[in-house]
């Protein structure tokens, strides 16, 4: 009866995604019934197509039919999205127009249409009850006050680029992956001089030297994101979104390398909720992958210094005893 039930309803929620095409499917991570991403899943795959055959390719063909000519090139770099990276996204259910103006639909697209104001992640995600735990009013409000708010043009999509962007720090178990990726986000701009010249006047990118001052590069860079050291720690968030300037960036030891690390509350915070329970510890999860005095302990050797300290109070406790009965 259960499997009936549920055959029951996932077929009914396949019905109604095909019955209204202007319907993407909206979905937790952690849903029960969670529809498989995948272009075969997508019910407007075949609409997208026209839109990826050119911005789909490496390379497209412009032609001019009038003078009977035809030149290949290469599509730029932010016109071009990778059909596999957009149907693993977070957003591999939607449809291209139900983002992008209709105005695309002709070609060559109208200038009023490429130069349109992009939408803005609030303008979903801030009026939704499904998301609403994820604080996107906040991270607003986060993002009004940090450094990137300053620069003209840019916007969320500088980060969290709509056609390949996908969640990881809830959804990863390889904690290393998760690292790399949101690192990569950061890099993209700041470790890529081209992409950093649409955004800043700079003459140049000082990642290495600017960051001379850390010991052992490479092992940070690796076990660590970027914004560990770049935002300001938020409570409820649970990526913070407030860069601050460069001058205000994390750069004591202690500051990480102890028990009370901010780590904790920026990292591991995923793990720590997670887990806090079976760890059994004060500070709610095992660092196993950084150095951070006091934190990696294990639970074994936790309660057999427990039972010996436990052993010597009450051997104290006895000998006490009976030194008042001999008196």
């Amino acid at each position: 009866m259960k499997i009936a039930l549920t055959s029951l309803i996932v077929a009914l929620i396949s019905v109604i995604s095909l019955t209204d095409k202007h319907a993407p499917v909206l979905q937790e991570p952690q849903d029960e019934y969670q529809v498989e991403k995948g272009r075969e899943n997508n019910i407007f795959a075949e609409d997208n197509e026209n839109c990826l055959v050119c911005h789909g390719e490496e390379y497209y063909q412009l032609s001019d039919t009038a003078q009977d000519k035809s030149e290949r090139r290469i599509m730029p770099s932010n016109y071009y999205v990778d059909r596999d990276e957009y149907y693993q996204s977070n957003h591999w259910s939607f449809g291209c127009l139900d983002c992008h103006p209709y105005d695309f639909e002709k070609f060559p697209h109208p200038t009023s249409a490429r130069l349109e104001e992009p939408f803005h992640c609030n303008d979903c995600h801030g009026f939704d009850e499904q998301y609403a735990h994820y604080h996107f009013d906040e991270i607003t409000e986060e993002y009004n006050e940090s450094v990137h708010d300053d620069i003209e043009g840019f916007s969320c999509w500088k980060c969290h680029d709509p056609h390949s962007y996908e969640i990881t720090i809830r959804t990863s178990e390889n904690l290393e992956e998760t690292i790399l990726y949101d690192n990569n986000i950061c890099l993209e701009c700041h470790a890529n001089y081209d992409k950093f010249q649409l955004l800043s006047s700079r003459d140049e990118i000082r990642i290495v030297s600017s960051h001379d001052w850390l010991p052992n590069q490479a092992a940070h860079f690796k076990s660590v994101r970027c914004i560990e050291c770049h935002t300001e720690i938020s409570d409820s968030l649970l990526v913070a979104h407030k860069l601050r300037p460069a001058d205000k960036a994390v750069k004591r030891c202690t500051e990480c390398h102890t028990s009370n690390s901010r780590l904790l509350a920026t990292l591991y915070k995923f793990q720590s909720k997670k887990i806090r329970n079976d760890a059994g510890f004060v500070n709610g999860v095992i660092l196993n992958q950084s150095y951070v005095i006091g934190a990696n302990r294990n639970p074994a050797i936790n309660m057999l210094s427990f039972i010996i300290f436990g052993g010597v109070v009450l051997v104290i406790i006895f000998h006490i005893f009976m030194r008042l009965i001999k008196k």
